[in-house]
């Protein structure tokens, strides 16, 4: 009798992708460190929780890009406190096998789809909302995995 062994790989598309420039003045996408608001690492403190994203720098006003060929898949509504109205929106984006929000966004639609390097919309008025902090993109994966291997 003849055995036949058959060896499937699975390879996943998003192992290795990497994240093209995000905003406007960072190329390089450069991460929020320390401020007087805390940390924007991936499991940075914030009080009783930990923070589930990645902070990439970014100043208000800029122009925000897709890092890679994306799907629109919708507004995000960040907050539900009134006083926070003015940085309130960002965007679900999937693409590359990813899926992924990006916070602090006011985007140009939120339908459709998007080519690496174009505008996705604009970086709002952080500063209104948090004095002194760096002004940043939240990057938020959708299973709230860990974003950080992706820069």
């Amino acid at each position: 009798m003849r055995r036949v062994f058959i060896l499937l790989a699975v390879l996943c598309v998003c192992d290795g992708v990497k994240f093209g420039q995000l905003c406007n003045g960072n190329s390089a996408n450069s991460r929020r460190t320390s401020d007087r608001w805390g940390r924007g690492d991936y499991g940075a403190s914030r009080g009783a929780r930990l923070h589930k994203g990645l902070d990439i720098v970014c100043s208000d006003g800029s122009i925000v890009y897709a890092p890679f060929d994306v799907t629109l898949n919708g507004k995000v509504t960040v907050y539900n406190d009134p006083n926070k109205a003015a940085i309130n929106s960002g965007i679900n984006l999937s693409g590359e096998g990813l899926c992924f929000k990006l916070f602090y966004v006011q985007p140009d639609r939120t339908l459709g789809t998007v080519r690496a390097g174009q505008r996705l919309g604009v970086m709002l008025p952080m500063q209104s909302v948090y004095p002194e902090i760096t002004s940043h993109i939240h990057v938020q994966m959708c299973d709230r995995s860990d974003p950080t291997p992706h820069f």
